[in-house]
Order: C-alpha cells, then sequence, then structure tokens
C-alpha cells in the first residue's frame, strides 16, 4: 500500500473505520490539543478525554479526593464545579503534577475519542509539532484530523495540519499520496509565512504566528471572551519535546518522547 497522509478540516469528513490500523493526529490548537500538552509537561500523570460533563463527574466519583483534576469547557468558559478550565497555561504544576485530569472539551475532546479505531492517536500542537513529525517519521498511513470549533472548519487548526504536511513531506523520507484537504492546508501553510520561517529555516515568533491565529473563528471566541493570553499560549512552536498517545483501550492519554 502506497504511504498515505490524509487532512480532514473537520472530523465528521472521514468515517471512524477509515481510520483502523493508521496513525490519527488530532488538532485543537484553540484549545484543546494545547492544553493537553501544557498539563502532561507539567507533570500531570494521565489526561482522560471525557465526551460529556456527566462522564468526567462520574470518572471523579470513582476516584479517590486529591488525585484528580476536574478540567474543561463549555462555550469556552469554565464549568461550574471544575478545578480548572481550557486555559493552557493554567495547567501548572502546582495544580496537576502526579494527578489524572479529567478533560472535556466542546469539541477537542470529541475528536480525540472520534479517532479510537486507528492504531494510535496522538495529539498535536504548534508547541509540539517537530515532536510529532518526529514520531510520525516511521509512519505510512496517517490521518490528520482538525478538531474545528462548533462544526465549522477553524483556520487555526488547518495551519497546523499545513505545517505538519509540509514537514512529513520534505523531512519524513517517504513520498505520501495526499487527498486534496492536505494539498490546501500545506498551500495555506506556506502561504502564511514568508517562506524561510514557513520552511523552518528562520525562527517564527509567537507574536507572528498568533497573528495568523487570529483571523480563525476559535480565536473570535476567545478574544471575545477576554482569554488572548491563551492564543500566544498556543502560538510558541516547539515549546515542548512530547507526545501525547491516546490509548482507546484505557481510555486516557499519557506523555511519550519523540526520540
Amino acid at each position: 500500500m502506497k504511504p498515505t497522509l490524509n487532512v480532514y478540516a473537520l472530523p465528521k469528513l472521514v468515517e471512524p473505520e477509515e481510520l483502523a490500523g493508521a496513525a490519527a493526529v488530532v488538532i485543537d490548537v484553540l484549545r484543546a490539543s494545547t492544553t493537553i500538552i501544557y498539563a502532561l509537561e507539567a507533570g500531570a500523570k494521565e489526561v482522560v478525554p471525557c465526551l460529556q460533563v456527566s462522564d468526567a463527574l462520574a470518572a471523579a466519583e470513582q476516584m479517590p479526593a486529591g488525585q484528580f483534576v476536574l478540567g474543561g469547557e463549555r462555550g469556552g468558559l469554565p464549568i461550574d464545579g471544575f478545578h480548572l478550565g481550557n486555559s493552557p497555561e493554567d495547567y501548572s504544576p502546582e495544580q496537576v503534577r502526579g494527578k489524572t485530569v479529567l478533560f472535556t472539551t466542546t469539541n477537542g475532546t470529541r475528536a480525540m475519542l472520534y479517532a479510537r479505531a486507528a492504531a494510535e492517536v496522538l495529539i498535536a500542537g504548534f508547541v509540539n509539532a517537530s515532536a510529532v513529525v518526529r514520531a510520525l517519521s516511521h509512519c505510512e498511513q496517517i490521518h490528520i484530523l482538525c478538531a474545528g470549533t462548533g462544526g465549522q472548519i477553524s483556520q487555526d487548526d488547518v495551519l497546523l495540519a499545513g505545517m505538519l504536511v509540509e514537514r512529513l513531506q520534505r523531512q519524513g523520507g517517504l513520498t505520501y499520496q495526499q487527498n486534496a484537504q492536505a494539498i490546501t492546508a500545506r498551500e495555506l501553510w506556506l502561504r502564511s509565512f514568508a517562506l524561510p520561517k514557513a520552511l523552518g529555516a528562520e525562527p517564527l515568533g509567537p507574536e507572528a504566528l498568533a497573528e495568523q491565529l487570529r483571523q480563525s473563528l476559535g480565536v473570535r471566541n476567545l478574544l471575545a471572551l477576554g482569554l488572548a493570553d491563551d492564543i500566544l499560549a498556543a502560538a510558541q512552536i516547539d515549546r515542548f519535546t512530547g507526545v501525547p498517545r491516546f490509548d482507546p483501550r484505557t481510555g486516557r492519554i499519557s506523555l511519550q518522547n519523540s526520540d
């Protein structure tokens, strides 16, 4: 089978069974995938993505007090009774070290659970982009799923998908057959910045990336809620070197080094 690299601008654009046997990469730049990366890099033991608020609360009832943190959002805002919302930098070592994060969001955790038929599910953000590329270097069948915002395509997710496609195509050592969405995402990434920055030959600072992210639907929602700091937190390319992996058998996300 020829190496394949597909992008889906929304999860519903691919049937779950089409992911079987392949590596899936789930992207929700603003903010679930970014927040999960921050939480695990801050020392969280694991993250459990939950579809509904009630699922997270039910899981909490089965755990001893002090061993878990409830986190997530609805409508972009923290959930009543939860310890944390969905702002990446709130997941500090003081808050999450050694604990299980029970996490539910409007878009991102739903996309992660949608991808559970894949052989492996990686969680990607700009903050660990190079690590994700390294982790995928051995994979011949890759599907990148963008979570979107409220069922609509969000440019921040597609932009990261394009960055991953560009780097995998150039650095991965394989010649991939790509779908139209992968080609379009890569073109968006290359058009968005001066070529040396888009190709990684020159540093791309958080402010420059954040300026592009501010054009997306998800960012407009965050700005309306006064959460502009989350944009810069998500725009720090390669801040981290770990790759969260979702194990569909256990329903848990843990951190692995990409090397």
